[in-house]
């Protein structure tokens, strides 16, 4: 960034904000390398991305800020001969998403290399970080030897970003949490985009999640998204893709930290809800065609799946980032390895019929109020708690029947809770399809 930019007033900037002027590049690089070097008060930050929440922020403003902030850290760079396979995903975030855990592995057995620089969450459960730490021994904080050690013997890693990385980032995402403007989409673009720019990817798919549990609650807010993720990415030399996905019922089977990495790891055998196949397969198979694989990808993910090159990446991941070898290798074959709660609970239906929906949003809730997830940034979550659905849209479900399994540190669940949870499941009288996760791909 130009040197000169510091000279510019922070009141100036404000004033433009607030009364619906674009802002220039060299004015928003002004403002990010200010925010960097501790010159804008978290007061003057603060306003300034509420200005931006309420005036909005065109594409060019997108593309500007998000090269600003990439631009206040370092970039990470890879091997020439790794270039054409560098790939990245990421999700908006929802219930029970576990993608990242299958997915990784499954794109180094198809021969890419996956620097997923992931994060934590708040609310319902903790993100993918907080999930991989359930394994013990996993370190989510790895220096760059590691990552490319890890590229090198895995195909894959899965890290926090240090603080080389995008800090203007870090500053901006906590104060937008204390100033309720996390959802404002130039910010989420550029947010996410500086992130996977600065991990070295090339090539870049993203799952938006649509629904009652998801930040875009409507398809036309979702396409709004998608096209200034698309366009701000390939502004900054990264090719992406965006898979607009269902999110009013939990995704795959379990919610939880370690109950996601367990599902994982069953999914990764072979073993995987239709809801977490339909996603995984394209996903993965966009991303193949994206990097120029020639053949069908949804066929070559079910045969690394089949064959077990899959696992093998999952496990040697694992021992690149901390895990033994002993406990990586348990885990993998099935064995107890991850931590489990104290109780567990078993709700059962109230009606016989068909379900027609599990509410998303009402078990997300739930689980934040065993300790899954976090309120604030800096809360303690309890790994080992969450819920095992076994009824999903489209089931038949018999009254007495259970249909949810609650895991739980107190020896007993409050009845407020129980009678809360038990309004997720809704039955109807008659069968019902299940519509299919996928809803749009745009490019």
């Amino acid at each position: 960034m130009a040197n000169f930019s510091l000279k510019m007033n922070v009141g100036q900037l404000l004033r433009k904000k607030r009364d619906g002027e674009e802002m220039t590049k060299d004015e928003i690089e002004s403002f990010i390398q200010n925010t960097v070097s501790g010159n804008n008060t978290e007061s003057q930050i603060g306003a300034m991305l509420m200005a931006m929440y309420i005036r909005g922020i065109t594409d060019t403003e997108a593309t500007n800020l998000t090269q600003s902030i990439l631009l206040s850290g370092e970039r990470l760079q890879w091997r020439p001969e790794w270039e054409s396979k560098l790939v990245e995903k990421h999700s908006t975030g929802g219930v029970g998403d576990k993608i990242s855990l299958i997915l990784t592995p499954i794109l180094a057995a198809c021969g890419l290399k996956v620097p997923m620089i992931s994060g934590r969450s708040l609310e319902h459960t903790g993100g993918t970080l907080d999930k991989l730490e359930s394994i013990p021994g996993f370190r989510v904080e790895i220096d760059y030897k590691t990552m490319e050690e890890a590229l090198e013997q895995a195909g894959c890693f899965i890290a926090a970003a240090n603080a080389q990385l995008c800090p203007a980032d870090r500053i901006l995402y906590g104060v937008r949490d204390i100033t309720c403007t996390v959802d404002c989409v130039g910010l989420i673009v550029s947010s996410i985009i500086s992130k996977k720019v600065a991990s070295g990817a090339k090539f870049l798919v993203m799952d938006v999640k649509v629904g009652k549990a998801a930040f875009c609650k409507t398809v036309e807010k979702a396409r709004a998204l998608a096209k200034q993720l698309i366009s701000v990415s390939a502004q900054l030399g990264v090719r992406s893709r965006v898979v607009l996905s269902r999110m009013d019922e939990p995704l795959g089977i379990t919610v939880g930290n370690a109950l996601e990495v367990a599902e994982a790891v069953k999914s990764l055998a072979g073993n995987m809800s239709p809801d977490v196949a339909r996603l995984v397969s394209v996903l993965g198979a966009n991303l193949l065609e994206m990097t120029g694989y020639a053949g069908n990808g949804k066929d070559l993910i079910r045969q690394v799946i089949k064959d077990g090159s899959a696992m093998e990446r999952f496990r040697r991941m694992l021992v690149q980032q901390g895990v033994e070898n002993s406990v990586a290798n348990r885990l993998v074959q099935g064995q107890p390895v991850l931590p489990t709660a104290l109780y567990t609970t078993q709700l059962r239906a109230q009606s016989s019929g068909w379900v027609e929906e599990v509410n998303a949003w009402i078990v997300g809730q739930v689980c934040l109020e065993l300790g899954a997830g976090r309120r604030k940034t800096g809360d303690t979550i309890d790994l080992t708690v969450g819920v095992e659905i076994w009824k999903h849209q489209g089931d038949r479900v018999v009254e007495g029947e259970p249909w949810v399994t609650v895991h739980h540190s107190t020896p007993s669940l409050p009845t407020l809770l129980v009678i809360y949870l038990q309004q997720a499941l809704e039955v109807e009288p008659v069968p019902l399809d299940r519509p299919d996760i996928i809803i749009e791909i745009l490019h």
